[in-house]
């Protein structure tokens, strides 16, 4: 298999860290070469941040080069600009507006729904993602996040 990219996008607090590791960790999960780079900038302040996920057989860098990166992933449309650059031509965007924020449960669940959404363009086994969700959250969270990513889905 050829190397993948997935970039994830947005603002310090958003989740985009914690989005980029489930993905990580699912594909890892599934055998695959993983590499993982993040940019922070002045993310703690509410900043721009970015997390690269390569996965493959053989993956080389963590970074992904302008231009090649099959999915980004963002969960601010004001940072669809500052990332657009990454994304090649017929690569996937997915935004905030291809969920129904009004029915997300709750506001800091947007990650996971977002991840929910980019589950549906791979044929990964539904309950690796379920179980990689529990696995890198706390049990409080489970319900929610269990909604979050079934509204990515549908």
């Amino acid at each position: 298999m050829e190397t993948m990219n997935v970039k994830f996008a947005g603002l310090g607090g958003t989740g985009v860290l914690k989005a980029s590791d489930i993905f990580a960790e699912v594909v890892f999960n599934l055998g695959y070469d993983v590499k993982k780079a993040e940019v922070h900038g002045m993310s703690q302040r509410g900043g721009s941040i970015a997390s690269d996920v390569r996965y493959g057989n053989r993956v080389e860098s963590p970074m992904i080069p302008d231009g090649t990166a099959d999915y980004l992933i963002v969960f601010a449309e004001d940072q669809i600009p500052v990332n657009q650059a990454a994304l090649k031509p017929g690569g996937i965007l997915l935004t905030p507006k291809d969920i129904d924020l009004a029915k997300l449960p709750n506001e800091k669940a947007l990650n996971v729904a977002m991840l929910g959404k980019l589950s549906t363009y791979f044929d990964f086994p539904l309950d690796l993602w379920e179980s990689v969700l529990k696995k890198l959250f706390n049990e409080k969270f489970h319900e929610t996040n269990a909604q979050a990513f079934k509204l990515g889905r549908s």
